[in-house]
């Protein structure tokens, strides 16, 4: 429905507007006591104007946020406390706004208004810190946080607990940030193994030994533009070596804790890609997963040109490092963007060879604008769907040895381009939907 999504939009800007009362109030703090020297005395009659537009900001903030707390499965403790805390805050500074306007200023003593505004400071930094704990978690800003040791690094992967220094670390980084106890998508929690197997409302997050039982493999291994797919909102998935690592240790691994890798039984299936994620002794192309030996393309560069990324980033390219050694990267084009490909062919030939994953699609892009595709020699997934391009595009598909799978749904494509791109042993998968192909 349009009202639910529009809903869902205002909610979703309380993270934004937040930030307005907090910093009027805090300057209207700020020049009452600077007010106190001569020097600054004139600040004085800018307090009510910088009151007022705080107020205004934190009703604001205040209905945002109640639209927002309709939309995540937060913390009702904290949720409240945070309510309770932003709308004192809206109240109070309200207040504060009239008793420092001339007609009521006659009815408080300047130390008294000067306290109010000290109490007013403190109820700014208590809902801060509860909003903070609603998004990030209990344990964001915390004297645990501040006292607790960094695991140390395993120098070797046999030396890795599994659970500990790779699992949790994964999903930390990944899921935890809609999946803890201040905010629990889905009634679930990925902070502990035992959080994972209690589950949520869809079942048990892991089951030790079954992938099929298991939701938390079968939403990550699902393909991206399911519905379904975890993480969700656009946020960064896991990597392939990820998802293979957390596939072992729930269908191999039996989901244990507290166990180093030298301690598992067919531990030589995983070591290898513990050894890539940690950076770690990975001196070997090969990866060896349930009994089949993988190599990892030989092909790829070790190591690539990074003022080329940073630079495709600052003209708005989204690109993600999946692995570092060697360099594999994951370039995206975001959809109806203004980047014209022409002016970022140096950079995107520097880097090429350690394009495995490419996504342009939507973008109105021709054939010639796509030309340097032959040049991504490893690339293996290949998004361009929703562009103008014809089978011409093909040609520049076809020598791609390690291509897996090509999108063209809505485009041009015709079945005399698929007959192309059949030569090509490597594909897998090619998605024709709502194009002149009639079926592969």
């Amino acid at each position: 429905m349009i009202l639910l999504n529009l809903t869902t939009f205002l909610g979703r800007l309380h993270p934004l507007i937040v930030h307005l009362p907090i910093g009027f109030l805090l300057l209207a703090i700020l020049f009452n006591f600077m007010s106190y020297w001569p020097k600054y005395k004139t600040l004085k009659v800018a307090i009510p104007f910088t009151l007022m537009a705080g107020f205004v900001a934190a009703i604001l903030a205040c209905l945002l946020g109640l639209l927002l707390s309709y939309t995540g499965q937060y913390n009702h403790q904290l949720l409240n406390a945070h309510k309770r805390a932003g709308i004192s805050v809206a109240v109070l500074s309200g207040i504060l706004y009239l008793l420092g306007t001339e007609r009521f200023t006659q009815f408080i003593s300047p130390k008294i208004y000067s306290g109010a505004l000290v109490v007013l400071f403190f109820l700014i930094a208590y809902s801060g810190h509860q909003g903070g704990t609603l998004t990030h978690g209990n344990e964001y800003l915390s004297i645990k946080t501040l006292l607790q040791q960094e695991r140390v690094k395993p120098l070797k992967a046999e030396e890795a607990y599994l659970f500990e220094d790779v699992i949790q670390p994964i999903l930390n980084e990944k899921c935890s940030q809609c999946h803890q106890a201040s905010k629990l998508k889905g009634s679930l929690s990925v902070e502990s193994l035992a959080d994972l197997k209690k589950g949520g409302k869809h079942g048990p997050a892991v089951v030790a030994g079954s992938l099929n039982e298991s939701e938390l493999y079968k939403r990550i291994s699902l393909n991206p533009d399911n519905k379904e797919f975890m993480p969700t909102d656009g946020k960064t998935p896991l990597t392939k070596t990820e998802t293979e690592i957390i596939k072992w240790w729930i269908e191999k691994g039996q989901a244990i804790e507290n166990k180093k890798i030298s301690e598992l039984k067919n531990n030589k299936e995983i070591t290898p890609l513990i050894a890539s994620l940690l950076g770690l002794n990975n001196d070997s192309n090969a990866i060896v997963m349930s009994g089949i030996e993988q190599k990892i393309n030989p092909d790829i560069p070790l190591t690539t040109d990074r003022v080329q990324i940073e630079s495709l980033r600052k003209k708005g390219f989204v690109i993600r490092i999946m692995l570092q050694k060697p360099m594999m990267l994951d370039v995206t084009l975001p959809a109806q963007s203004s980047i014209k490909l022409t002016e970022c062919q140096t950079e995107l030939q520097a880097i090429a060879k350690n394009v495995i994953w490419l996504n342009v699609s939507d973008n109105n892009l021709t054939d010639k604008q796509v030309d340097f595709l032959k040049d991504l020699s490893n690339i293996e997934k290949l998004r361009l769907e929703k562009n103008p391009i014809t089978d011409e595009v093909c040609k520049n598909l076809v020598g791609l040895k390690h291509l897996e799978a090509v999108n063209l749904n809505e485009t041009l494509i015709t079945e005399k381009g698929t007959k192309v791109l059949a030569v090509n042993p490597a594909i897998k998968r090619i998605y024709t939907w709502q194009t002149a192909v009639k079926s592969l």
